[in-house]
């Protein structure tokens, strides 16, 4: 019964990203089904870990995660863990040979959400951003590669960059969240309380640039998985322009969203475009 145990595993991943996030949801369904289930896998391990630091208040965070890697390391040891996101991450490792240096990194971006809350420079800036998302994107290529390394190696850099532009966004869309509820600070030198059009500016350049490069990476992606990362690529473009359009007032006062109907609309227009095979 070990087959249907696993089959358990994998429907508690794709619920934890159904629950958790509609655009990476509605992203990850455009994805060829052949590689849909692994993406889901890949999301619930690495949001389990993220709402340990950010969400479990009450409770001992440094304990948790310290069990929650230790569990996900037995569970790569054993081939086999009762915690069914873990089963279901160790099982999408093994099957795409994915570098455990990438979930090392993940990881260790993870732990100092635990305790650091201000970034000072780039170096550490782009040391967090490569373990907290650039780090996911590469897992999530080689799942879109189906382990071809060559064709992984020469995607890697765009990944990376998509990984790092999605971050960013999420950075500038939740600078209230993150300042307010967490007490964090990532953007380097980034006084909120002084945060206005001259600072935005100057973080819009280095997502526009970032997302320039990722574009030319998802042009060469295979086709079973083209489609669903373009999906996930106008939709931050998306919200990203709504933030280019927001007075850095309301920025670091609410959270900006992208409505439904919206979302709706980016999946429409990137459905057409893949139609007419411009992809």
């Amino acid at each position: 019964m070990i087959k249907l145990f696993d089959q358990v595993s994998e429907r508690c991943s794709k619920i934890v990203t159904e629950s958790y996030s509609t655009s990476f949801t509605l992203a990850t369904k455009m994805l060829d089904f052949s590689i849909r289930q692994d993406i889901y896998n890949i999301y619930g391990f690495v949001r389990f870990a993220d709402e340990i630091v950010d969400s479990f208040h009450e409770f001992n965070k440094k304990e948790l995660l310290n069990l929650f890697e230790n569990d996900l390391k037995k569970s790569i040891n054993d081939k086999i863990s009762l915690n069914p996101i873990l089963n279901s991450f160790q099982k999408t490792l093994y099957k795409y040979d994915i570098d455990y240096e990438l979930v090392d990194s993940f990881l260790n971006s993870m732990k100092l959400d635990l305790d650091k809350n201000k970034y000072l420079s780039k170096k550490e800036f782009d040391q967090y951003v490569y373990g907290s998302a650039d780090v996911v994107g590469l897992m999530c290529l080689k799942v879109f590669v189906k382990g071809d390394q060559q064709q992984y190696e020469e995607l890697k850099p765009y990944a990376m960059s998509l990984g790092s532009a999605f971050q960013k966004v999420n950075f500038l869309r939740d600078l209230k969240a993150d300042h307010d509820g967490l007490n964090r600070s990532y953007f380097p030198n980034l006084n909120i309380e002084k945060f206005d059009e001259s600072s935005k500016q100057r973080i819009l350049k280095e997502i526009d640039n970032d997302f320039s490069y990722a574009l030319k990476g998802i042009f060469k992606l295979p086709s079973s998985a083209k489609f669903g990362v373009y999906t996930a690529y106008k939709y931050y473009l998306k919200l990203l322009n709504k933030l280019r359009k927001t007075h850095p007032l309301k920025i670091k006062s609410s959270r900006i969203r992208v409505s439904n109907y919206q979302k709706v609309d980016v999946l429409a227009r990137s459905y057409l475009r893949y139609r007419l095979n411009i992809l």
